[in-house]
């Protein structure tokens, strides 16, 4: 038995916050349903086409172990259809724009007279306040998150991350909240209304910096780079290039064949345990109890000098060199992989978390598995549906539609014209 077996889930979303969430909730066995406008469908479904005719690797990444149903909500028999689907579903997930679901006669008020034990789950770019109704996109998050101002390098602009921090941040904040209404409801019988606000996610993942920034009112960040280099602090936490920003200074440094591999590097911590284990390792004996060296307060004014002697050793290793060499001897590093090196990493595909899945339309392709193990709930990942192929399996099976109901609700234009169940 799957952890979310019978739970069904009303799937409103489209592009990548709200289906990392609900292909999270699928993944655990949730019966996730993907509400899609007839004939056209999530809009990443043709965004970045790589294999013309096929559903793009950015809807089929992220819509995994899912159905799809095409409905018209603006028609009348739509309407009524997405009434009975709000009756069966325990959680409906959305992420339109602000006021949209209002606007189709679905107001929150209107779902809990329907359902009172349904939850609604939204993804907004901001939360209640000047600026809820502004339009947001991943990098717009990251900005308004505190991210970029802290990222990159203190010469430089403010960088955005390759990290899907607004998106799929947002998607994973959204599934613990609704996991958690679930649990909720378990107790009281009742529904209610999960928000998470893509701003305040990435906030969530900028704490740390929100710690520095208040660190700040008693003196100089030690530990980042600039002090070393006499450069004064400003009044917010600054960028920190590649500094770790913690307790334990690191640094991405150069290995072999840097030159002509843009991913021959490594990123090494000088945590204060293994001080020694480093000084050998480098051929620096002389720091171990070196005035200056000794300890870390002492070394944060020294940083740039004890990294620059690091990367000279480093830069003779190749960066699994310096894993095996360093691992043994406790030193923290770790090699900066590349997306082609995830992809093939044996251990990687060993695990599920990097996958293999077989399409109808586009053959095989590569993809992220569940990035969450339980043990008693194993996680097999099947292919993105094509568009409204679920569409009758949905309305005989979820609803109960009969074979005359049937002709009637397609004949309505309520539903996209069922197709064939895809032959794998």
């Amino acid at each position: 038995m799957k952890a979310l077996e019978g739970v069904k889930i009303l799937d409103f979303t489209h592009v990548q916050s709200g289906p990392t969430c609900t292909q999270l909730l699928a993944w655990f066995g949730a019966d996730v349903i993907k509400v899609e406008r007839p004939g056209v469908g999530d809009a990443t479904r043709k965004q970045l086409v790589d294999v013309p005719g096929a559903d793009s690797l950015y809807f089929t990444m992220l819509n995994h172990n899912k159905r799809s149903i095409e409905l018209n909500s603006k028609n009348e028999t739509g309407k009524e259809v997405l009434t009975r689907l709000i009756e069966t579903c325990d959680v409906l997930v959305e992420n339109f724009a602000p006021g949209a679901l209002d606007r189709m006669g679905f107001s929150w008020e209107r779902i809990q007279e329907i359902n009172p034990r349904i939850i609604m789950a939204s993804v907004k770019g901001f939360g209640p306040g000047k600026y809820e109704d502004c339009k947001v996109y991943e990098n717009v998050a990251q900005c308004a998150g505190g991210a970029a101002s802290t990222t990159g390098f203190l010469d430089g602009p403010p960088v955005v991350t390759g990290a899907q921090i607004g998106d799929s941040g947002t998607g994973l904040h959204l599934a613990l909240g609704i996991v958690t209404a679930l649990f909720q409801r378990e107790k009281s019988g009742r529904g209610q209304k999960v928000l998470a606000p893509m701003q305040d996610g990435v906030i969530n993942l900028c704490r740390v910096k929100l710690r520095d920034q208040q660190r700040l009112a008693a003196g100089p960040l030690k530990e980042y780079s600039q002090f070393g280099e006499g450069i004064e602090f400003g009044e917010a936490t600054p960028r920190a290039g590649n500094d770790s920003g913690g307790g334990q200074p690191g640094r991405i440094l150069k290995c072999k064949g840097w030159e002509t591999d843009p991913n021959a590097y490594t990123y090494f911590i000088t945590q204060a345990a293994v001080w020694k284990n480093i000084c050998d390792v480098i051929g620096a004996e002389e720091w171990k109890e070196a005035e200056g060296y000794a300890t870390p307060p002492e070394r944060l004014d020294k940083l740039n000098e004890i990294f620059g002697r690091i990367e000279e050793w480093t830069m003779t290793k190749t960066k699994f060199e310096v894993m095996d060499i360093c691992n043994p001897l406790n030193i923290p590093v770790g090699p900066i992989l590349s997306t082609k090196e995830i992809m093939d990493d044996d251990g990687l595909r060993k695990t599920g978390t990097i996958v293999d899945v077989e399409h109808p339309e586009r053959g095989t392709y590569v993809s992220v598995g569940c990035p969450i193990k339980l043990s008693d709930s194993p996680v097999e990942v099947t292919r993105s549906p094509l568009l409204g192929e679920h569409t009758t399996e949905i309305l005989s099976e979820v609803l109960g539609y009969s074979g005359d109901q049937l002709d009637e609700v397609i004949a309505s234009g309520a539903v996209g014209t069922p197709k064939p169940m895809a032959a794998e």
